[in-house]
């Protein structure tokens, strides 16, 4: 229980002299032996658990951290395979695979890092499938290298090193073994080297030089500025690119000639080929679409450097550049999308369009989907790292895969001057809730399943693009905050004054309804603390709804406690919301934070240089802490869950006062400017975030501190800024803390012990599985079902022989796999004959019946029936006999069956060589009951195939007696 005081802040007295703070060796962080020696009074030494979880941290360590976000959205539309199951994208320096139907990552292929001195990134900027080989995939980096992958096996084939920063590839199938790539050529003048809009046109061959990475050849084409696209015409007869204001265009028959230049009016930022016919198209950075009919015989030719002008048809709809442009496949329609979230589809023919509105962030990139036996789909790649499917029959949006969405060029200008970033666990759900795309939005996302949940929309608010130049400012939220019991969420969101208007300040209290699973609004209150901003919120400890306050502070100067009330309506349904339950300020200082007891018996709020302790019940003024220098203090925390200390910071200095005592236990100089402080749950022990100098490279240090000595216990660093930052309680690890962060560049990453997460699925380079690719419906299985056969799927054969086909229909369907993913045939055959003959099971002998007498039938009729009889051991003298039988007698055709029921030679030596029932017989076979006349010839015979061939149809009469007869 957190002490207090009713003394007003004029009688309490001036804290001590602080102690000098203790020096850093093993003897005073572990407590034992002479070490207790450097410590204060014991009388005043609370009892520290021994087993403090950052006791054994070395001193100025890099913490272990790792990013839950993609580093960026790639601006490289993604590539289908040919069978349109998986496509291609590049993040980073790596490609990542999907699968079409589920959207999940199935493989991830990344190059080793280049060793070559001056390389500068190894950022994938593009990507082609080999039109030779439609399982090799051809990317190409920033550091000037083209990977060839064999990405069914995930294996790296060969590397070739142009030494040019490469942007752009295409290849045609009248070029084997070649490809064009586009690429940067730094300048001369260039003291840095660093790349300018110099760029170069090759001809590269993927045949390298024998034990180098080199090319066998590498011709130039032209030269040109910084391209922003490079295609070659479906014929292969044109090569086209396009940079700054020109259309370069070269016949591909007549490469040396150079490139004809054609003058656009404005800056082009991307080039799509027709499918079928010689024409292409450019978007601009107005808005424009040109339809460029410039490829015919008249083209000059051995003209190097020629610049002329051509008739174009333009499409305007874009009130800003154009982003990605694509036709369909019959080539009838060209898609568009850019900045305006909208994707609009273009008829050719009469130059009509429709529209595919609010896709909820910009539009990166456009693809097409045409597979086989399917409808046409198109894929859009988001800024915000978002996939969405749409149909073309019926423009609507079928399916879209995202993870964590954070765009950090939304919300503009406003991004830069918010102080405040929202971030919260909540815990019944083990989600966290982000910002998202979209500022009005809150995004929760699942860290164990890597995928986003839902977005909350906390501001209902238009999704439109900038006007002009002049970013339009949106509602956006600054403050989320969770009940430690999950139930509540309180949020402020935040429209900023425009156009003479005033700021729009929400107060918006949520409550999560378990039976739905998602956020509903349960009170707003508009402007809570006038026309100020709020400056902070926190909800009490405890669980209990009547007993659950909430504590906001604002710059207004007033701090508000917030309670729940009940009132039933007319039809007597109980309803609970928030209201106010007092108000008041503190010697007219602005209150900046707010922290609760672990108990939820006090609340400390700060104010300038004091920080005043409150009763939640009465807001009656319990105690007031006075920093001893007068500086102002940022934040006050409880620590432990008795709540003893506090925890009292500024921008370099930390005093942890003991509220019993009223005095403070110790106080710490920080050379770096204090961020944050997390205390631990159920230790008394937190951790200081110090942030490094704007002139310093990006670094956050953390000291973690425990109550009983002002010297830090350890110190790591991780090599980011943070925005915001929490406890992250979902680690797998029991020792140590972990914590969830965003990042100055709006990544969000898990840092501290144990914060390397399990790999994902699909996260390494994985070989890739024909049989595991969930098929499409088909337009037959959508109007009759799915068929029956679709429900079987291919049994995995073990070459171990550890796992085996259950019958012979499974061993049967090995073969529906692709040749060139089965084992080979004698790894097979072993496996697939256990499929086909099984086992046979030893039964119990069958007891001997004498003659005449009565036996008792057993009640189970069908054990007997589809039972295995165990036959009696053939001797050595009755297979000489077989033996003799069949040296003297033939193989010859049955003759008709004698009258007098007697079979004949060749049946006989046929029945003799029938296989012992012990040996192959199938269980479930009958054999007919041989004839009781015995020839003389082979006496021995008879006599053993009448007594391996037992009578079963005789045996079964309905569980009643019977006399056993032997005729």
């Amino acid at each position: 229980m957190a002490a207090s005081t009713s003394r007003q802040p004029h009688q309490v007295p001036l804290p001590p002299s602080p102690n000098k703070p203790l020096k850093t060796g093993k003897k005073s962080m572990t407590r034992k032996g002479k070490g207790k020696e450097n410590s204060e009074a014991p009388t005043q030494q609370p009892q520290v658990a021994s087993d403090c979880s950052w006791d054994h941290l070395e001193s100025d360590s890099n913490w272990e951290w790792s990013s839950i976000t993609d580093p960026s959205a790639s601006k490289v539309p993604p590539i289908f395979t040919k069978d349109g199951s998986y496509f291609f994208s590049l993040v980073g320096s790596s490609v990542k695979i999907h699968s079409v139907a589920t959207g999940q990552v199935v493989s991830t292929l990344s190059a080793p890092r280049a060793t070559s001195i001056g390389t500068s990134s190894d950022l994938l900027t593009a990507a082609i499938l080999n039109p030779h080989n439609a399982f090799q995939l051809i990317t190409g980096s920033l550091d000037g290298r083209l990977v060839v992958w064999d990405f069914l096996d995930a294996a790296l084939l060969q590397i070739i090193d142009i030494e040019k920063p490469i942007h752009h590839i295409c290849a045609h199938a009248l070029w084997k073994d070649t490809v064009f790539v586009a690429a940067s050529r730094p300048s001369k003048k260039s003291e840095s080297g660093v790349s300018d809009d110099n760029a170069v046109v090759l001809r590269v061959s993927l045949k390298p030089v024998d034990n180098t990475t080199k090319s066998a050849e590498i011709l130039p084409v032209g030269k040109t500025r910084f391209p922003t696209g490079l295609a070659l015409s479906p014929s292969g007869a044109w090569l086209i690119a396009t940079a700054g204001h020109k259309v370069y265009v070269a016949s591909s028959t007549s490469l040396a000639s150079g490139f004809t230049k054609f003058v656009s009016p404005e800056r082009l930022t991307c080039l799509a080929f027709h499918p079928s016919e010689e024409y292409f198209a450019t978007g601009d950075a107005k808005g424009h679409i040109r339809l460029w009919y410039c490829l015919n015989d008249s083209l000059p030719v051995n003209v190097r450097g020629v610049e002329k002008k051509t008739q174009t048809t333009a499409l305007h709809w874009h009130a800003h550049a154009v982003s990605s442009i694509a036709f369909t496949s019959n080539g009838a329609y060209l898609l568009s999308g850019g900045e305006e979230s909208v994707l609009v589809i273009w008829q050719l023919h009469t130059g009509k369009k429709e529209f595919v509105p609010r896709l909820g962030s910009p539009i990166n990139t456009v693809s097409m989907l045409k597979a086989d036996g399917g409808e046409e789909e198109y894929l859009l790649g988001l800024a915000d790292a978002t996939y969405l499917f749409v149909n073309s029959g019926s423009l609507k949006i079928s399916r879209s895969y995202s993870r964590i969405k954070l765009d950090p060029a939304v919300p503009h200008e406003s991004t830069s001057r918010r102080a405040y970033t929202p971030l919260g666990v909540h815990s019944l759900t083990s989600t966290l809730i982000l910002p998202s795309s979209h500022p009005s939005f809150l995004q929760i996302y699942s860290p164990s399943s890597s995928k986003l949940v839902s977005e909350l929309e906390v501001s209902p608010s238009n999704r439109v693009s900038r006007r002009d130049e002049k970013p339009l400012v949106p509602t956006y939220v600054e403050h989320a905050v969770i009940s430690s019991s999950g139930e509540w969420l309180a949020t402020i969101d935040v429209r900023e004054a425009d156009d003479g208007f005033r700021d729009e300040i929400y107060l918006k209290i949520w409550r999560w309804d378990q039976k739905s699973g998602r956020w509903t609004l349960n009170t707003r209150v508009d402007r809570p603390h006038g026309l100020k901003r709020v400056t902070c919120l926190a909800f009490s400890p405890v669980s209990k709804n009547p007993s659950i306050h909430l504590v906001t502070t604002g710059k207004d100067g007033n701090v508000k406690t917030w309670g729940l009330r009940s009132v039933k309506n007319k039809a007597e349904v109980t309803e609970e919301f928030w209201v106010t339950r007092s108000t008041f300020g503190f010697r007219s200082e602005q209150p900046r934070s707010a922290a609760w007891s672990g108990d939820a018996s006090l609340f400390a709020v700060v104010f300038g240089p004091c920080v005043a302790l409150y009763d939640p019940v009465t807001s009656a003024l319990r105690q007031t802490l006075t920093s001893a220098e007068g500086k102002a203090n940022k934040a006050a925390h409880f620590i432990g869950k008795e709540g003893r200390y506090l925890a009292v910071i500024g921008d370099h200095n930390l005093a942890l006062w003991d509220l019993v005592s009223h005095s403070v236990r110790w106080d710490y100089k920080a050379l770096w400017t204090i961020d944050k402080v997390v205390p631990h749950a159920d230790e008394d022990s937190f951790a200081v975030f110090h942030e490094s100098s704007k002139q310093e490279p990006p670094k956050t240090r953390v000291s973690m501190f425990r109550a009983a000595s002002s010297a830090p216990s350890g110190t790591r660093s991780v090599p980011f800024r943070l925005r915001n930052l929490a406890t992250y309680p979902f680690s797998r690890r029991s020792s140590g803390r972990t914590f969830v962060g965003i990042t100055e560049d709006w990544s969000v990453v898990l840092f501290g012990e144990g914060a390397k997460s399990a790999k994902e699925e699909g996260s390494t380079a994985t070989e890739i599985v024909s049989s595991s690719v969930p098929h499409r419906r088909t337009l037959f299985q959508d109007i009759f079902g799915k068929a029956a056969f679709a429900e079987h799927q291919t049994v995995p054969v073990s070459v171990d022989g550890n796992t085996r086909p259950r019958n012979a229909k499974a061993a049967t369907d090995v073969f529906n796999s692709p040749a060139y993913l089965m084992a080979p045939l004698e790894h097979l055959f072993g496996t697939l004959m256990d499929g086909y003959l099984k086992p046979r099971v030893e039964d119990s002998p069958i007891p001997v019946v004498p003659e005449d007498e009565d036996v008792e039938m057993e009640e189970d009729t069908d054990s007997l029936v589809s039972g295995t009889q165990r036959g009696r051991v053939v001797s050595q003298d009755e297979m000489d006999a077989f033996v003799d039988l069949f040296k003297k007698h033939s193989v010859k055709s049955l003759a008709s069956v004698p009258t007098n029921g007697h079979p004949t030679k060749s049946q006989a030596s046929i029945a003799a060589r029938q296989p012992a029932p012990n040996l192959t017989t199938p269980k479930n076979v009958r054999t007919p009951k041989q004839s009781t006349t015995r020839r003389s010839e082979a006496p021995v015979v008879e006599r053993a195939l009448d007594d391996a061939t037992p009578s079963l149809s005789s045996a079964v009469m309905n569980g009643r007696k019977r006399k056993k007869s032997l005729s």
